[in-house]
Order: structure tokens, then C-alpha cells, then sequence
């Protein structure tokens, strides 16, 4: 059974999910651009394309595309620690957008593994729609190993 949760009740947002994949598994496809491509569709997303520097102090670009508008967000790998965590900036484009920071937990839950997503330092009035997204990207995740288009 897979189970999915959100918290928005504070300063961060924390989404959770099991997924009946390996933490190497999952820690790989947030650092492959392919694998990236294939999941990170939240949403109406219909296409994605990201460049990956994978490495401490590397940067990273998505592009998030729904049918009418394009959504890029950029930012720097902060921590890789395989298979354990990941921690980034992350900032969407626009003056208005300002940088935060999410911090991917993998833990590993005999075969299956708890995908935990902190993102901090978002204002209030992104939470929800973060939240959202980052519950539908997991979902997504969560789709694309069962199908077998990830591994």
C-alpha cells in the first residue's frame, strides 16, 4: 500500500510517500536528468527537461511545461549524500519568486522507501500550491517505478 502525506501547517511544507523502490533507486532518479524528465511532472505538466550538474555546489535547471505556459526553476545542490539525502535551493523564475530550500529524506523501509520532501523558506501563499505539486510529483514517482519506466 502506498501512502502519501502533506503538512503545511508551519514555515515548511513536508510531503511524504512510500515507494516500492530502493533508496539507491529513488535517490538516482532526483539526480538523473532522464529519469527527472520522465517524473518531475506535477500536475498539468505535460513535458519536462532538466539539466543536472550532479554534484556539491552544482546547479541543476528544470523546465516544467504545461499546454499553455512554462514554469523553470533553477538552483544548487547543497548536500548529496547517496542514498540518504538530498538538499537544494530551488528558484522559479520571476523577480517576484524568491529562493528556498528543499531537503529530500530517502529512508529505507525494508523493500520499499519513505521519500520525504522538507521544503523550507517558502512564503505563505506558495505553500499550498508547493505542497501540491511535490504530492503529485511523488505520486508520479511513485507511477513510473510501478510501470517500470524507472529503475
Amino acid at each position: 500500500m502506498n501512502t502519501a502525506a502533506a503538512d503545511i501547517s508551519s514555515a515548511a511544507v513536508v510531503v511524504r510517500r512510500t515507494i516500492a523502490a530502493s533508496a539507491e533507486e529513488l535517490f538516482d532518479a532526483w539526480l538523473d536528468p532522464e529519469a527527472l524528465a520522465i517524473w518531475m511532472r506535477p500536475g498539468e505538466i505535460r513535458s519536462t527537461v532538466a539539466t543536472v550538474d550532479a554534484r556539491v555546489g552544482g546547479r541543476y535547471e528544470i523546465i516544467m511545461s504545461s499546454a499553455t505556459e512554462k514554469y523553470p526553476t533553477a538552483g544548487m545542490y547543497r548536500v548529496i549524500d547517496r542514498p540518504r539525502q538530498l538538499v537544494f535551493t530551488w528558484h522559479p523564475s520571476g523577480e517576484e519568486k524568491k529562493e528556498s530550500l528543499v531537503t529530500v529524506d530517502f529512508i529505507a523501509r525494508g523493500e520499499r522507501t519513505e521519500v520525504v520532501i522538507t521544503h523550507e523558506r517558502l512564503p505563505e501563499s506558495s505553500r499550498a500550491p508547493h505542497a501540491n505539486g511535490w504530492t503529485s510529483g511523488l505520486a508520479r514517482l511513485d507511477e513510473c517505478f510501478q510501470q517500470g519506466l524507472l529503475k
